[in-house]
Protein backbone atom coordinates (compact mmCIF):
# COMPACT_ATOMS: atom_id res chain seq x y z
CA UNK A 1 0.00 0.00 0.00
CA UNK A 2 1.16 3.48 -0.71
CA UNK A 3 2.41 5.38 2.66
CA UNK A 4 0.18 8.40 2.90
CA UNK A 5 1.97 11.86 3.53
CA UNK A 6 1.52 13.55 6.61
CA UNK A 7 0.30 17.04 6.89
CA UNK A 8 3.99 18.12 7.32
CA UNK A 9 4.72 16.84 3.80
CA UNK A 10 2.07 18.18 2.76
CA UNK A 11 2.56 21.13 3.87
CA UNK A 12 6.40 21.08 2.89
CA UNK A 13 5.60 20.26 -0.80
CA UNK A 14 2.93 22.76 -1.22
CA UNK A 15 5.74 25.66 0.10
CA UNK A 16 8.56 24.30 -2.24
CA UNK A 17 6.43 24.11 -5.14
CA UNK A 18 5.10 27.58 -4.99
CA UNK A 19 8.24 29.00 -4.47
CA UNK A 20 9.28 26.98 -7.66
CA UNK A 21 6.24 28.82 -9.49
CA UNK A 22 7.57 31.59 -8.58
CA UNK A 23 10.68 31.31 -10.08
CA UNK A 24 9.29 30.99 -13.64
CA UNK A 25 9.32 33.74 -15.07
CA UNK A 26 13.33 34.85 -14.12
CA UNK A 27 14.21 31.38 -15.34
CA UNK A 28 12.00 31.67 -18.52
CA UNK A 29 13.51 35.47 -19.15
CA UNK A 30 17.00 33.66 -19.02
CA UNK A 31 16.65 30.20 -20.80
CA UNK A 32 17.56 31.74 -24.35
CA UNK A 33 20.82 33.15 -22.69
CA UNK A 34 21.56 29.91 -20.67
CA UNK A 35 21.09 27.95 -24.10
CA UNK A 36 23.06 30.29 -25.61
CA UNK A 37 26.09 30.43 -22.98
CA UNK A 38 25.97 26.43 -22.31
CA UNK A 39 25.98 27.37 -18.65
CA UNK A 40 23.02 28.70 -16.30
CA UNK A 41 22.58 32.03 -15.86
CA UNK A 42 24.32 33.21 -12.31
CA UNK A 43 20.88 34.82 -11.63
CA UNK A 44 19.08 31.62 -12.17
CA UNK A 45 21.40 29.97 -9.59
CA UNK A 46 21.05 33.17 -6.68
CA UNK A 47 17.43 32.46 -6.94
CA UNK A 48 17.67 29.08 -6.80
CA UNK A 49 20.06 29.06 -3.58
CA UNK A 50 18.01 31.72 -2.27
CA UNK A 51 14.77 30.07 -2.47
CA UNK A 52 16.34 26.66 -0.77
CA UNK A 53 15.84 24.99 -3.62
CA UNK A 54 19.48 23.35 -4.00
CA UNK A 55 18.40 21.70 -0.54
CA UNK A 56 15.71 19.50 -1.44
CA UNK A 57 17.97 16.51 -0.68
CA UNK A 58 19.76 17.52 2.01
CA UNK A 59 19.48 15.99 5.36
CA UNK A 60 17.42 17.88 7.98
CA UNK A 61 20.29 17.86 9.97
CA UNK A 62 22.12 20.81 8.03
CA UNK A 63 19.21 22.55 7.28
CA UNK A 64 17.26 20.81 4.62
CA UNK A 65 14.11 19.48 3.74
CA UNK A 66 15.11 15.84 2.77
CA UNK A 67 12.25 15.71 0.84
CA UNK A 68 11.17 12.45 -0.94
CA UNK A 69 10.64 11.23 -4.70
CA UNK A 70 7.54 12.34 -5.35
CA UNK A 71 8.19 16.14 -3.92
CA UNK A 72 11.39 15.98 -6.10
CA UNK A 73 9.17 15.46 -8.96
CA UNK A 74 6.79 18.31 -8.99
CA UNK A 75 9.65 20.96 -7.93
CA UNK A 76 12.05 20.37 -10.88
CA UNK A 77 9.11 19.63 -13.39
CA UNK A 78 7.80 22.72 -12.77
CA UNK A 79 10.87 24.49 -13.26
CA UNK A 80 11.38 22.64 -15.89
CA UNK A 81 8.70 24.42 -17.64
CA UNK A 82 10.78 27.60 -17.70
CA UNK A 83 13.90 26.61 -18.52
CA UNK A 84 14.94 22.35 -18.78
CA UNK A 85 18.61 23.08 -18.66
CA UNK A 86 18.40 24.87 -15.16
CA UNK A 87 15.65 22.00 -13.88
CA UNK A 88 18.27 19.29 -14.88
CA UNK A 89 21.05 20.76 -12.87
CA UNK A 90 19.08 21.62 -9.96
CA UNK A 91 18.14 17.66 -10.04
CA UNK A 92 21.32 16.76 -10.21
CA UNK A 93 22.84 18.30 -8.04
CA UNK A 94 20.05 17.55 -5.63
CA UNK A 95 20.56 14.01 -6.85
CA UNK A 96 24.45 13.99 -5.16
CA UNK A 97 23.04 15.50 -2.14
CA UNK A 98 21.19 12.72 -1.79
CA UNK A 99 24.35 10.49 -2.45
CA UNK A 100 25.83 12.51 0.23
CA UNK A 101 23.22 12.10 2.82
CA UNK A 102 24.24 7.78 2.31
CA UNK A 103 28.03 9.02 2.82
CA UNK A 104 29.85 8.14 6.38
CA UNK A 105 28.83 10.88 8.88
CA UNK A 106 32.27 11.96 9.06
CA UNK A 107 32.26 13.17 5.22
CA UNK A 108 28.54 14.72 5.63
CA UNK A 109 30.08 16.85 7.90
CA UNK A 110 33.42 17.67 5.92
CA UNK A 111 30.75 18.66 2.74
CA UNK A 112 28.13 20.31 4.28
CA UNK A 113 28.79 20.50 8.00
CA UNK A 114 30.84 24.35 7.42
CA UNK A 115 28.63 24.86 4.47
CA UNK A 116 25.12 23.42 4.10
CA UNK A 117 24.90 25.42 0.41
CA UNK A 118 27.50 23.23 -0.83
CA UNK A 119 26.83 21.87 -4.08
CA UNK A 120 28.35 18.56 -5.31
CA UNK A 121 28.32 17.89 -9.01
CA UNK A 122 29.68 14.22 -10.69
CA UNK A 123 29.78 11.37 -12.91
CA UNK A 124 29.35 7.87 -12.04
CA UNK A 125 31.26 6.07 -14.88
CA UNK A 126 34.62 5.09 -14.06
CA UNK A 127 36.84 6.45 -15.69
CA UNK A 128 40.28 6.69 -13.70
CA UNK A 129 43.26 5.37 -12.91
CA UNK A 130 43.62 4.55 -8.97
CA UNK A 131 45.93 3.32 -6.57
CA UNK A 132 45.64 2.51 -2.99
CA UNK A 133 47.49 4.49 -0.16
CA UNK A 134 47.56 4.61 3.55
CA UNK A 135 43.91 6.16 4.19
CA UNK A 136 42.55 6.07 0.70
CA UNK A 137 42.49 6.63 -3.02
CA UNK A 138 44.87 8.63 -5.26
CA UNK A 139 42.99 8.74 -8.61
CA UNK A 140 43.81 10.56 -11.90
CA UNK A 141 41.56 10.83 -14.77
CA UNK A 142 38.63 11.86 -16.77
CA UNK A 143 35.12 12.27 -16.36
CA UNK A 144 32.59 13.24 -19.15
CA UNK A 145 29.11 14.85 -18.84
CA UNK A 146 29.25 16.12 -15.27
CA UNK A 147 25.95 18.27 -15.27
CA UNK A 148 26.35 21.56 -12.83
CA UNK A 149 29.93 20.70 -12.35
CA UNK A 150 30.52 25.04 -13.34
CA UNK A 151 28.39 25.38 -9.67
CA UNK A 152 29.75 22.90 -7.91
CA UNK A 153 31.83 22.82 -4.81
CA UNK A 154 32.46 19.40 -4.68
CA UNK A 155 33.08 16.71 -7.71
CA UNK A 156 31.68 13.15 -7.32
CA UNK A 157 33.97 10.66 -9.18
CA UNK A 158 33.45 7.38 -10.38
CA UNK A 159 36.20 4.91 -9.34
CA UNK A 160 37.50 1.71 -10.02
CA UNK A 161 40.17 -0.01 -7.50
CA UNK A 162 42.39 -3.05 -8.62
CA UNK A 163 44.86 -4.79 -6.47
CA UNK A 164 48.50 -5.17 -7.47
CA UNK A 165 47.95 -8.26 -9.70
CA UNK A 166 44.71 -5.58 -11.45
CA UNK A 167 42.17 -8.23 -9.88
CA UNK A 168 39.32 -6.24 -9.26
CA UNK A 169 38.86 -5.11 -5.68
CA UNK A 170 35.65 -2.53 -5.47
CA UNK A 171 33.89 0.05 -7.26
CA UNK A 172 33.01 3.35 -5.43
CA UNK A 173 31.92 7.49 -5.84
CA UNK A 174 34.12 9.53 -4.28
CA UNK A 175 33.92 12.92 -3.47
CA UNK A 176 37.38 15.65 -3.84
CA UNK A 177 36.65 19.56 -3.28
CA UNK A 178 36.27 21.15 -7.08
CA UNK A 179 39.55 23.58 -5.71
CA UNK A 180 41.29 19.62 -6.26
CA UNK A 181 39.49 19.13 -9.94
CA UNK A 182 39.61 21.05 -13.26
CA UNK A 183 37.17 21.35 -16.01
CA UNK A 184 37.63 20.92 -19.54
CA UNK A 185 34.96 22.41 -21.74
CA UNK A 186 33.73 19.72 -23.66
CA UNK A 187 29.93 20.19 -23.53
CA UNK A 188 29.16 20.94 -27.04
CA UNK A 189 25.94 19.26 -27.37
CA UNK A 190 22.45 19.95 -29.35
CA UNK A 191 20.28 19.81 -26.11
CA UNK A 192 20.59 20.66 -22.45
CA UNK A 193 23.42 22.97 -23.95
CA UNK A 194 22.72 25.20 -20.82
CA UNK A 195 23.69 22.12 -18.05
CA UNK A 196 27.38 22.96 -18.83
CA UNK A 197 28.25 19.20 -18.49
CA UNK A 198 31.44 19.46 -19.07
CA UNK A 199 34.63 17.26 -18.05
CA UNK A 200 35.84 16.67 -14.00
CA UNK A 201 39.75 16.54 -14.38
CA UNK A 202 42.09 14.81 -12.00
CA UNK A 203 45.92 14.34 -11.68
CA UNK A 204 46.81 12.83 -8.66
CA UNK A 205 44.24 13.87 -6.24
CA UNK A 206 44.01 12.17 -2.63
CA UNK A 207 40.25 10.75 -1.79
CA UNK A 208 40.37 9.62 1.66
CA UNK A 209 37.92 6.31 2.55
CA UNK A 210 35.65 8.11 4.28
CA UNK A 211 34.83 10.29 1.22
CA UNK A 212 34.13 6.86 -0.29
CA UNK A 213 30.90 4.63 -1.01
CA UNK A 214 31.23 1.76 -2.06
CA UNK A 215 28.93 1.07 -5.49
CA UNK A 216 28.00 -2.13 -5.39
CA UNK A 217 27.02 -2.12 -1.69
CA UNK A 218 24.95 0.69 -2.46
CA UNK A 219 23.42 -0.87 -5.13
CA UNK A 220 22.10 -3.86 -2.69
CA UNK A 221 20.48 -0.97 -0.44
CA UNK A 222 23.98 -0.88 2.08
CA UNK A 223 24.76 2.69 2.90
CA UNK A 224 27.82 3.72 5.51
CA UNK A 225 25.89 6.24 6.84
CA UNK A 226 25.16 6.28 10.86
CA UNK A 227 21.78 8.00 10.60
CA UNK A 228 20.02 4.76 9.78
CA UNK A 229 16.54 6.32 10.81
CA UNK A 230 16.63 9.07 7.92
CA UNK A 231 13.68 7.67 6.05
CA UNK A 232 14.80 9.50 2.84
CA UNK A 233 18.20 7.69 2.84
CA UNK A 234 17.23 4.52 3.31
CA UNK A 235 15.58 4.39 -0.43
CA UNK A 236 16.66 2.67 -2.52
CA UNK A 237 19.77 3.58 -4.70
CA UNK A 238 19.48 2.94 -8.47
CA UNK A 239 15.63 3.44 -8.30
CA UNK A 240 16.03 7.24 -7.04
CA UNK A 241 18.88 8.54 -9.02
CA UNK A 242 17.43 6.64 -12.53
CA UNK A 243 14.09 8.12 -11.68
CA UNK A 244 15.77 11.17 -10.67
CA UNK A 245 16.40 11.70 -14.58
CA UNK A 246 12.92 12.06 -16.13
CA UNK A 247 11.87 14.58 -13.70
CA UNK A 248 12.60 17.22 -15.91
CA UNK A 249 10.87 15.97 -18.95
CA UNK A 250 7.61 16.25 -17.35
CA UNK A 251 7.59 19.95 -17.14
CA UNK A 252 9.06 20.36 -20.77
CA UNK A 253 6.35 17.78 -22.11
CA UNK A 254 3.43 20.23 -19.84
CA UNK A 255 4.44 23.45 -21.23
CA UNK A 256 4.77 22.52 -24.63
CA UNK A 257 1.35 20.89 -25.27
CA UNK A 258 -0.02 23.91 -23.07
CA UNK A 259 1.96 26.42 -26.07
CA UNK A 260 0.34 24.47 -28.94
CA UNK A 261 -2.82 24.39 -27.76
CA UNK A 262 -2.62 28.40 -26.93
CA UNK A 263 -1.31 29.03 -30.45
CA UNK A 264 -3.83 26.77 -32.11
CA UNK A 265 -6.36 29.36 -32.14
CA UNK A 266 -4.02 32.41 -33.83
CA UNK A 267 -2.62 29.77 -36.12
CA UNK A 268 -3.54 28.24 -39.70
CA UNK A 269 -2.81 25.25 -41.68
CA UNK A 270 -1.04 26.23 -44.49
CA UNK A 271 -2.40 24.95 -48.24
CA UNK A 272 -5.20 24.35 -46.46
CA UNK A 273 -8.91 26.10 -45.78
CA UNK A 274 -7.81 25.72 -41.87
CA UNK A 275 -7.53 29.50 -40.64
CA UNK A 276 -7.19 28.11 -37.20
CA UNK A 277 -5.39 24.89 -36.17
CA UNK A 278 -8.02 24.11 -33.32
CA UNK A 279 -10.57 23.71 -35.94
CA UNK A 280 -9.19 20.39 -37.60
CA UNK A 281 -9.94 16.85 -36.56
CA UNK A 282 -6.35 15.91 -37.64
CA UNK A 283 -4.75 18.34 -35.25
CA UNK A 284 -6.94 17.65 -32.27
CA UNK A 285 -6.68 14.06 -32.66
CA UNK A 286 -2.90 14.90 -32.84
CA UNK A 287 -2.74 17.06 -29.38
CA UNK A 288 -5.30 14.22 -27.44
CA UNK A 289 -2.19 11.33 -28.60
CA UNK A 290 0.08 14.02 -27.11
CA UNK A 291 -2.07 14.42 -23.86
CA UNK A 292 -2.77 10.70 -23.21
CA UNK A 293 1.13 10.24 -23.45
CA UNK A 294 1.82 13.19 -21.55
CA UNK A 295 -0.69 11.39 -18.82
CA UNK A 296 0.76 8.28 -19.22
CA UNK A 297 4.27 9.67 -18.37
CA UNK A 298 3.46 11.21 -15.28
CA UNK A 299 0.99 8.13 -13.74
CA UNK A 300 4.42 5.77 -14.56
CA UNK A 301 6.56 8.31 -12.42
CA UNK A 302 4.79 9.30 -9.96
CA UNK A 303 3.60 5.37 -9.08
CA UNK A 304 7.66 4.60 -9.10
CA UNK A 305 8.16 7.71 -6.93
CA UNK A 306 5.57 6.77 -4.51
CA UNK A 307 6.88 2.98 -4.81
CA UNK A 308 10.49 4.37 -3.53
CA UNK A 309 8.92 6.73 -0.93
CA UNK A 310 6.69 4.10 1.19
CA UNK A 311 9.26 1.32 0.95
CA UNK A 312 11.95 4.04 2.11
CA UNK A 313 8.81 4.85 4.83
CA UNK A 314 9.03 0.78 5.56
CA UNK A 315 12.79 0.45 5.90
CA UNK A 316 12.16 -2.34 3.39
CA UNK A 317 14.46 -2.77 0.13
CA UNK A 318 12.00 -3.08 -3.07
CA UNK A 319 12.28 -6.52 -4.05
CA UNK A 320 14.25 -7.46 -7.46
CA UNK A 321 11.43 -7.22 -10.08
CA UNK A 322 10.57 -3.94 -8.23
CA UNK A 323 13.50 -2.52 -9.10
CA UNK A 324 14.00 -3.44 -12.36
CA UNK A 325 9.60 -2.06 -12.93
CA UNK A 326 11.02 0.85 -11.83
CA UNK A 327 13.90 1.25 -14.46
CA UNK A 328 11.35 0.26 -17.14
CA UNK A 329 9.09 3.12 -16.10
CA UNK A 330 11.77 5.75 -16.18
CA UNK A 331 12.58 4.49 -19.48
CA UNK A 332 8.96 4.79 -20.75
CA UNK A 333 8.68 8.31 -19.57
CA UNK A 334 11.50 8.88 -21.99
CA UNK A 335 10.00 7.12 -24.55
CA UNK A 336 6.29 8.68 -24.17
CA UNK A 337 7.62 11.72 -23.53
CA UNK A 338 9.80 12.17 -26.74
CA UNK A 339 7.08 10.43 -28.89
CA UNK A 340 4.47 13.39 -27.15
CA UNK A 341 6.69 16.02 -28.29
CA UNK A 342 7.47 14.66 -32.01
CA UNK A 343 3.00 14.93 -32.18
CA UNK A 344 2.87 18.16 -30.65
CA UNK A 345 5.70 20.34 -33.18
CA UNK A 346 4.54 18.27 -36.13
CA UNK A 347 1.12 19.74 -35.38
CA UNK A 348 2.56 22.79 -34.25
CA UNK A 349 4.24 23.31 -37.78
CA UNK A 350 7.67 24.38 -39.21
CA UNK A 351 7.79 27.44 -36.88
CA UNK A 352 8.46 24.80 -33.93
CA UNK A 353 12.32 25.35 -34.75
CA UNK A 354 12.35 28.69 -35.59
CA UNK A 355 15.06 30.17 -32.46
CA UNK A 356 12.85 32.59 -31.69
CA UNK A 357 10.18 29.40 -30.60
CA UNK A 358 10.85 28.02 -27.29
CA UNK A 359 9.33 24.71 -28.95
CA UNK A 360 12.76 24.09 -30.33
CA UNK A 361 14.62 24.11 -27.34
CA UNK A 362 12.34 22.18 -25.46
CA UNK A 363 12.61 18.99 -27.90
CA UNK A 364 16.16 19.64 -28.02
CA UNK A 365 16.36 19.23 -24.63
CA UNK A 366 13.86 16.49 -23.76
CA UNK A 367 15.39 14.32 -27.02
CA UNK A 368 18.90 14.95 -25.43
CA UNK A 369 18.09 14.26 -21.89
CA UNK A 370 15.61 10.89 -23.16
CA UNK A 371 19.09 9.58 -24.46
CA UNK A 372 20.71 9.13 -20.87
CA UNK A 373 22.38 5.76 -20.64
CA UNK A 374 20.13 5.05 -17.62
CA UNK A 375 16.41 5.60 -19.17
CA UNK A 376 16.93 4.40 -22.42
CA UNK A 377 13.63 2.54 -23.16
CA UNK A 378 15.48 -0.68 -24.69
CA UNK A 379 17.58 -0.99 -22.07
CA UNK A 380 15.61 -1.00 -19.50
CA UNK A 381 12.46 -3.01 -20.90
CA UNK A 382 14.60 -5.87 -21.19
CA UNK A 383 15.69 -5.30 -18.11
CA UNK A 384 12.32 -5.87 -16.51
CA UNK A 385 11.74 -8.20 -19.21
CA UNK A 386 14.10 -10.40 -17.31
CA UNK A 387 12.76 -10.22 -13.93
CA UNK A 388 9.62 -10.89 -15.42
CA UNK A 389 10.78 -13.96 -16.69
CA UNK A 390 12.55 -14.87 -13.76
CA UNK A 391 16.48 -14.79 -15.82
CA UNK A 392 19.21 -14.80 -13.54
CA UNK A 393 21.48 -13.68 -15.33
CA UNK A 394 21.04 -10.11 -16.09
CA UNK A 395 22.93 -7.36 -18.12
CA UNK A 396 24.17 -4.78 -15.80
CA UNK A 397 24.39 -4.56 -11.93
CA UNK A 398 22.41 -1.28 -11.84
CA UNK A 399 18.64 -2.46 -10.94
Amino acid sequence: MLQRASDHERATRDELVARARALKPLLSRNAAQTDSERRIAEENIGALREAGLFRLMLPKRYGGYQVGMRTNLDVVSILAEACGATAWVLNLINNCAWIVGLMSARAQDEIFGADPDARAAGVFAPSAQTRRVDGGLVVSGKWYWASGSLHADWGMLGLIEQDANGKFVDQYLGFAPMRELSIEYTWYASGMRGTGSNCLVAEDVFIPDHRLMSLNAAVHGHYPTEHDSEVLYRSAFIPVVTLALVGPQLGLARVALDQVIEMSGRRNIPYTMYERQADSPAFQLQVAEAAMKIDSAHLHAYRAADDIDSAAARAEFPDFKTRARIRADAGYVARVITEALNTLVSAHGAGSFAEANPLQRIWRDANTAARHALVLPTVCEELYGKALLGEVKNITPLI
